[in-house]
């Protein structure tokens, strides 16, 4: 039997930026049913604490798996961005959400991927952002190995003027990760967060796509509203998505 998408689920830590303690996280990822959290630099700094293994642990103990961290900004600063690959491989996760800028970020990129045997996947954040739309994507992925892939972004791909599903389509071959989100947008074009599936994304259609493909990326949350209180709209995304991939 074909695994259920849905049980890959996982939410983004950024979600719950306004809770700073991993047992907090834990607790609202257990609300939503959910036992994978993509984690980032809130709820991780390297400078703090210099050895992923604590935080593996941490989350390990209260029955959560790291699926990813991110979004890594990977420039011209190896040493930088080597935190995040210790991570990963800490935490045994093959792909790191990313962004690389500079003049050397995407050379850096591929050099510490093929050292510990580890990919990125671009994080495609909207139309003010320079890897936002799918043609910039394009560009990118021209000059790059196949360590180098998407982490598709669904509400950015809407910022960008884009079709999630058909950048998805697009760049089926390096869909390495997938933050489902979903946003309204004001007469001015401001973004609004709501509950997926209940704004401007094709829910139902990215769902039955990933199952045709056997999707085999992280597949991620991420739902920024409500930063005081995100969990009953969090559990109302999950009910969504779990719906979808039925």
């Amino acid at each position: 039997m074909a695994e259920n998408l849905a049980s890959k689920l996982g939410i983004q830590s950024y979600c719950f930026r306004g809770f700073p303690k991993a047992e907090q996280i834990i607790e609202g990822l257990k609300a939503c049913g959910v036992d994978k959290l993509e984690i980032c630099g809130v709820h991780w700094k390297p400078a703090e604490q210099p050895d992923p293994r604590v935080v593996v642990e941490e989350y390990r103990k209260g029955g959560i798996t790291l699926s990813s961290f991110g979004v890594q900004a990977i420039g011209d600063d190896e040493k930088a961005a080597r935190p995040a690959f210790e991570l990963a491989k800490a935490a045994g996760f093959p792909v790191i959400s990313a962004d690389v800028r500079g003049a050397n970020g995407l050379a850096v990129a591929e050099k510490l991927c093929k050292e510990y045997g580890k990919k990125i996947a671009i994080h495609n954040h909207g139309r003010k952002h320079r890897l936002g739309p799918a043609w910039a994507l394009e560009e990118l992925f021209a000059k790059a190995s196949m360590n180098v892939g998407l982490c598709l972004d669904t509400a950015w791909a809407l910022d960008s003027g884009d079709d999630p599903l058909a950048v998805a389509q697009k760049f089926k071959d390096r869909l390495y990760g997938l933050h489902l989100k979903d946003f309204v947008f004001d007469r001015a074009g401001k973004h609004q967060d709501v509950v997926v599936g209940t704004g401007n994304l094709n829910l139902q259609g990215m769902a039955d796509f990933l199952k045709s493909i056997n999707f085999g990326g992280y597949l991620t949350l991420e739902y920024e509203g409500d930063v005081n209180n995100p969990t009953p709209a969090l559990k109302k995304c999950c009910e969504a998505i779990r719906k979808a991939f039925a």
